[in-house]
Formats: C-alpha cells, structure tokens, sequence
C-alpha cells in the first residue's frame, strides 16, 4: 500500500470517477484503474462498485476512506513540517469556504496576504454551504474551513462579528421600523437562503415556537435579493453577507432582540494542522476586516 494508491483511491471517490480522477491528477485512466485494482486485491476487499454511468463506495470502502484521508493528512503535515525548516518554499493549502462573508469579504484580503508571504504554497479553495463545509472538515477533504462559531467538535478561531437581519422591500409595513421581531416576519412569503445561515435561521424560528410562511429557498444571495427587492418575500440574512453599497429596492432591519453571529477559522485538529495551515490562521486572525 502507498500513499499514492491512497490519493487516487480518495480522488476516484471524490469526483466520483475514474476519468476525473486521472484528468485531476494528469494521468492516464489506466494508470488510476491499476492503482486501485492493486489496492483492492492486496487489501482482499471491493472499495468501489462499478456501475455503467458511475461508481459508488462499498460499505468497507466508506469506512477506508476516512482512514485514507486520514493518512494522506498526516503525509501532509511531515511534508509541510519538512517544508517548515526550508522556509515554507514548498506546500499546499486546502481551504473550505462559504457565502459572501467569508468568500467576498473575508477570503481575499486573506489570501492576497498569505501568497504575498508563501508564494510557493498552492492554495486550492472549495466553496459550498456552511454546513458542507463542516462536512469536509469532518472528512479531511479541507485542511481549513469558515464556520459560523461555535463549534464544539472543531479547533476554533474567531475572526468577526456581524449580526442577523431582516431584509424588507420598499414600501413595506415594517420599512419604517427601527428593528423587527420573528412575529413580525411570519405573515408574509419567506425566502431561506440556503447558501448561508439557513440552519440559523430555522432554529431562531423554532426556538421561538414560530413557523414561517416559506415560500422560496434559494441557493443563492442575489437571488434572494431579486425576490425581496421585487416585494415577493422578506427574508434573514447575516449583515456581513450584504453588499456595501445600500440599495433602495429594500432595507436591513435589526432583530429584536439581536442575534449577533460570529464567523471564523476551523480545523478538525490543531495539534495536526500543517505549518501552512498555522500560518493561514495566524495571519488571518491577524488582519482588520472593519
């Protein structure tokens, strides 16, 4: 077994395919079928299911995974130690991100600073839901991920604060508010944001015995700015993900109470994290991002 049957084993589950795999990796299809025919047959177990239109995890091969991965992070870190004591020339840095706050407002200040520091790092970023990204840092497929604090399981690093708000259409009863409560946003249609703080947002509902009226759910923040700034839906967004410029087709309200949100850096476990992974929190928790 090496660690190079182990990478392609853990990139065919990843992208779900052969082709891709060996295309991610620059080579031939063959070449990724061999290396995991010898690593079934010197482990005597099936970890992929080949089907005509895709391939799938056996039950054992779920459970090898995570130890793959595992493994392959653990290389990681000896790699980036070793590249450590010549001066972190060398490397790479998996990040998971999420939404506009931590991918518009946060990421690239970040990441303008840290290849200005480490040009010989190679950064490679995955953008998902927030609870995806929680997901990849479970599965060691990200070194590091933005999470919205807390999260008890992980190594956490805060980086700001904004709050929750409500977004309300022009024209609206609750426009000439100063803040709104829950109640005041069950009455009419409801749009979720599901790339940002929807768990959140549901629990706030559900932890005031409130439901909702529902009415969208959008993968997307533009979109659901385009559905409230047309008067279809009001909505909670975090104040953060908003673009700086106000705009006059709707208007940020205040909850009452506040409900303050705290977004940071997360690492399955610190005391394994690579040097190139330190050194992206340290200087990420380092930066003014007022």
């Amino acid at each position: 077994m090496t660690l190079s049957q182990l990478e392609i084993f853990s990139l065919v589950a990843e992208l779900q395919g052969f082709t891709s795999a060996a295309h991610r990796l620059g080579i031939s299809q063959s070449a990724v079928s061999h290396a995991i025919k010898s690593l079934e047959q010197e482990l005597g177990v099936e970890l992929l299911r080949r089907h005509p239109s895709q391939i799938e995890l056996s039950d054992i091969g779920q459970q090898l995974l995570l130890r793959a991965r595992a493994m392959l992070g653990l290389a990681s870190t000896l790699r980036q130690e070793a590249a450590d004591a010549r001066g972190m020339k060398r490397g790479t840095l998996r990040i998971g991100s999420f939404g506009p706050t931590a991918s518009i407002k946060l990421l690239p200040l970040i990441l303008q600073r840290y290849r200005e520091a480490f040009p010989g790092i190679d950064v490679h970023v995955d953008e998902g839901p927030d609870r995806q990204v929680l997901q990849w840092l479970d599965e060691r497929r990200i070194d590091v991920g933005f999470v919205v604090l807390p999260q008890e399981r992980f190594d956490t690093f805060p980086l700001m604060e904004d709050q929750m708000v409500a977004l309300v259409p022009a024209g609206h009863a609750l426009w000439t508010r100063d803040s709104v409560q829950l109640d005041d946003l069950c009455h009419d249609p409801f749009i979720l944001t599901e790339a940002g703080s929807s768990e959140r947002v549901s629990r706030l509902f559900a932890g005031a015995g409130l439901t909702p009226n529902i009415r969208y759910r959008s993968a997307q923040l533009l979109s659901t700015l385009d559905l409230v700034s047309r008067g279809e839906a009001l909505t909670i967004v975090a104040e953060g993900s908003l673009p700086e410029r106000a705009s006059v087709h709707y208007a940020k309200k205040p909850l009452s109470p506040a409900v303050p949100r705290q977004v940071g850096l997360a690492v399955l476990d610190e005391r394994q994290s690579s040097p190139a992974t330190l050194a992206f929190i340290k200087l990420a928790s380092s930066l003014d991002y007022a």
